[in-house]
């Protein structure tokens, strides 16, 4: 009988989740209307563009097409003139691991000069790229650099944050060897009306990091 009713109650929350992924889905593609580009000539300029990090590898050990096309986008914006300088905000939680420093190393070696790009240590997740963008680094105006679906999110939590958006979107990679990174995505969605609901805050702040003008 117990687990009849168990059963019943996990069947009841189905369309109480399906109904929050669909919510939360639709505000979020709403707030990015108008803010996303795919053409460098379009995007207006900012003095200030944001890479989002990811990894460099896949667990597999091929190269993570994310990765390598969003060095590519953020490349483009600055040899373009759309952006003056970067800051790329990713996870380096080991000592081995660092995102920001991969994508320096490789956007240096795509010609782009060091000195237009300061590296955010401490960007573990999107929220806290977020926040750190204007708590740490004192930006109200920002640039986007990611794949479609994660710009889309970020510039919801930039609208939350008080900072002017607008993106500009990587690459994406074919469905078929995305579907993982999709399904984890509109799950992420809800995460943020949680966090934000709940008060959440960065793992780290710190100090500010001066942008120059």
């Amino acid at each position: 009988m117990r687990k009849k009713v168990l059963l019943y109650s996990l069947l009841g929350l189905i369309p109480i989740c399906t109904i929050a992924v669909i919510w939360c889905n639709n505000i979020i593609n709403n707030t990015a209307k108008g803010k996303l580009y795919n053409n460098v000539q379009s995007i207006p300029y900012n003095k200030v563009g944001l890479l989002l990090g990811t990894s460099k590898h896949l667990p597999t050990g091929y190269p993570n097409l994310y990765y390598t096309y969003r060095i590519e986008a953020a490349a483009s914006l600055l040899k373009a003139g759309k952006i003056k300088y970067l800051i790329i905000s990713g996870d380096n939680s080991r000592k081995e691991y660092s995102e920001p420093e991969d994508m320096r190393a490789d956007l240096m070696a795509a010609g782009i000069d060091s000195a237009a790009i300061f590296l955010d240590y401490a960007g573990f997740r999107t929220f806290d790229s977020m926040v750190r963008l204007k708590e740490i680094f004192s930006q109200d105006s920002v640039t986007i650099i990611s794949q479609q679906f994660h710009n889309e999110r970020a510039l919801y939590m930039a609208s939350k944050e008080g900072i002017s958006a607008v993106a500009f979107n990587a690459a994406d990679v074919q469905a078929r060897q995305g579907i993982r990174v999709q399904i984890r995505e509109k799950l992420a969605r809800v995460k943020v009306f949680v966090d934000y609901w709940f008060g959440k805050k960065p793992k780290f702040l710190g100090d500010k990091v001066p942008i120059p003008a």
